[in-house]
């Protein structure tokens, strides 16, 4: 179970939350303006902060963005602002997820759930990954081309590829990536799951000798393929 912020205004929502999230087994704590939140935040170190967006005073980007410069923790926006340019906006702060006001509990418990989950993996991984000339770092999300140029990875993107290499040699599905990655409750496309692969695959073919390629297998999904393994 996780430690969690909650910072919210709008007191019914904020109430709802930490009631609901506490009776889950969560330590919640709620906070309604921003200077109280970072109050909290400097104090307690929570593992998870679940940020509103529309706050008195500064925003929810500016507020996550003096947080993020003190220690890591999961960040998840909730907001209203549904344009493209917000949710930009909280996902290069680093953002692990962004949900759409008004939104079904049930839905915010799944994608927490799948964010906890992700990072338990990710710590069990090593710091750096080497294959030929590429390197990964899951834990900071970002990786080293075979040309030396740093890649940064949003969330999905780690994810996608953390599973592939968890599993490597062998073919996962589309359905199978959604499924882990997004859940039940938040399904895209499956052409956004290949929208995803173009980037990463891009990462492994800079690397000429082809020690790590991504292989798509027709009609199903993706391989990801580790020569001498």
């Amino acid at each position: 179970m996780s430690h969690i912020l909650i910072v919210e205004d709008e007191k019914n929502l904020g109430k709802t939350l930490s009631s609901y999230l506490t009776g889950l087994g969560h330590t919640c704590q709620w906070a309604d303006h921003p200077r109280v939140a970072m109050e909290y935040f400097n104090e307690k170190k929570p593992d998870v902060v679940l940020m509103d967006i529309g706050l008195p005073e500064i925003t929810g980007l500016e507020l996550a963005q003096k947080m993020r410069k003190k220690s890591n923790f999961v960040l998840l926006f909730l907001s209203a602002y549904n344009d493209p340019e917000t949710k930009l906006a909280g996902l290069e702060i680093g953002a692990d997820d962004y949900i759409t006001k008004p939104f079904a509990l049930k839905e915010l418990t799944l994608r927490l759930e799948k964010i906890l989950k992700f990072q338990k993996i990710q710590a069990e991984l090593p710091e750096e990954i080497k294959v030929g000339k590429l390197k990964i770092y899951f834990k900071s999300y970002r990786l080293v081309d075979a040309e030396d140029n740093e890649i940064n990875l949003g969330q999905k993107e780690c994810a996608i590829l953390q599973l592939l290499f968890k599993n490597q040699n062998k073919v996962i599905s589309r359905e199978q990536i959604i499924d882990e990655i997004w859940g039940e409750e938040a399904y895209p496309s499956s052409r956004t799951v290949d929208n995803y692969i173009v980037g990463l695959r891009r990462f492994c073919d800079s690397d000429k000798s082809g020690q790590m390629a991504i292989e798509s297998i027709r009609g199903v999904g993706y391989k990801l393929a580790l020569k001498g393994n």
